[in-house]
């Protein structure tokens, strides 16, 4: 006695007679690996979001400013090393790499970073030097203070 195999008996019936049940178990593998990944793309980029020269800026009481553009930061660390981004810059070399760096030319927004144990004198022979090439939008750069 032989069976057939295209049959109407068997697990082909069984299967066309009953509804698939929903699942009921939510895989959350994939959501895991997503949020493994963005945690690794933050922790690999957070380090480049700040300014690259480490200095401690002084605290002032003042609203922030709304800027469409990146200005251009020079920036004083406590020994009196000049940098422009990150790169350190000769007291002489400061108005010539601005200079070749300013898009907008003499408009060229630019902000000064003083570290606050900087001396005071090198903070103003480099602004004076940029002001005295032409540049007028020259700002300092402090801290928000706290509390109130």
């Amino acid at each position: 006695m032989a069976m057939s195999v295209g049959s109407r008996g068997g697990a082909r019936s069984r299967r066309r007679g009953r509804a698939p049940k929903p699942m009921s178990e939510i895989n959350v593998t994939p959501f895991v690996d997503v949020m493994l990944v963005l945690l690794i793309v933050f922790m690999v980029a957070a380090p480049l979001l700040t300014a690259g020269v480490p200095i401690d800026l002084p605290q002032a009481a003042v609203q922030a400013l709304a800027v469409d553009k990146e200005p251009i930061m020079v920036t004083i660390d406590p020994d009196g090393k000049v940098f422009i981004g990150e790169e350190e810059v000769a007291m002489d070399q400061v108005v010539p790499r601005i200079t070749a760096i300013a898009t907008e030319g003499l408009e060229e927004r630019i902000y000064v970073r003083g570290d606050r144990t900087a001396s005071y004198g090198t903070i103003m022979t480099v602004m004076g030097a940029i002001n005295n090439a032409g540049f007028k939008r020259i700002g300092l750069v402090a801290l928000q203070e706290s509390g109130g």
